[in-house]
């Protein structure tokens, strides 16, 4: 047993076994579940494509409607005992949390989060109200309206 790193040496019909008790940070990045160094930041993705950036703030504002759709089929499936309005509700679910995990592995749980849930109560709102015929009071009107404030404080944020 020789020198440092700990690898599993198998050419020339041979195995050898070489230990470093204090591993590299490569060795540390590829046996742990954090992504790589240069994806990670407390405050926020970093070095990252604009690119990505901006498909995730996409995929978040899509995730943000299917929650809106599945929250309105569901009103509409009576208590999924109407077909069509229960698959629709079903589908707009996992697509909502597919894009909205997908938004994840680049924005901030905190704020992807916020923003996705954000969209939903007030597009829910927006859609009992039009649609459903719900009571449009003052209270809720300001309620909504400090929910739009909480998203764009967030959004400026991150």
């Amino acid at each position: 047993m020789t020198n440092s790193t700990e690898i599993l040496d198998i050419s020339e019909n041979r195995v050898e076994l070489k230990f470093d008790p204090v591993p590299s940070i490569e060795h540390a990045a590829a046996t742990t579940f954090l992504p790589p160094r240069e994806t990670q930041d407390r405050d926020g993705p970093a070095k990252l494509a604009i690119g990505r950036f901006v498909m995730a703030w996409i995929a978040l504002l899509f995730a943000g409607l299917c929650e809106i759709l599945w929250a309105a089929a569901m009103k509409q499936s009576a208590g999924f005992t109407r077909l069509w309005p229960s698959l629709i509700t079903i589908v707009g679910m996992g697509v909502s949390v597919a894009l909205l995990g997908w938004a994840m592995k680049t924005l901030p749980l905190g704020t992807a989060y916020m923003i996705w849930t954000g969209i939903g109560a007030v597009g829910a709102f927006l859609i009992g109200i039009t649609l459903f015929g719900e009571t449009l009071s003052p209270l809720r009107c300001l309620a909504a309206l400090l929910i739009v404030a909480g998203l764009a404080l967030m959004k400026l944020a991150a």
